[in-house]
């Protein structure tokens, strides 16, 4: 396993990931839709991964939906920081983080456009569940 950090500019929302590869091995995907292209996020999963998730300050945890909704966005409201998305599916929650925010963010592949926004809900959904990291961890 890998151990990746990251957190806000402020610190107020601090990561943990373990990957099961190396970060090099992983091409972050950058979201065309307008929302994800105004922050600049491209987003790392593992399936097969661990994502802990420390806030320092819930009330100053920001949470976005858009597009279908079923997503939650995580914002630091101190910083605007990205942080990444969550996603409870069948009472479990899934996660993808904004490599951006990662400290080994330049140890990544080269990134590779997606296009979520052509998916209906049902196809999202099962696709973040084969590509997302399972059974995130949100501490205080």
């Amino acid at each position: 396993m890998h151990a990746v950090s990251g957190s806000c500019h402020c610190g107020n929302i601090r990561l943990d990931l373990q990957l099961t590869r190396a970060p090099a091995d992983y091409q972050p995907r950058t979201c065309d839709c307008d929302f994800c292209r105004l922050h600049g996020a491209s987003y790392v999963s593992d399936a097969a991964g661990t994502l802990q998730l420390r806030i320092r300050d819930p009330e100053a945890t920001g949470r976005y939906r858009q597009g279908s909704g079923r997503a939650e966005l995580l914002l630091c409201r101190t910083c605007g920081v990205l942080i990444g998305a969550v996603c409870a599916i069948e009472e479990q929650l899934y996660g993808t983080v904004n490599a951006r925010v990662l400290d080994a963010h330049a140890q990544f592949g080269a990134a590779q456009t997606v296009s979520p926004r052509t998916l209906n809900e049902s196809d999202k959904v099962r696709r973040w569940q084969q590509l997302w990291f399972p059974n995130v961890s949100i501490r205080s």
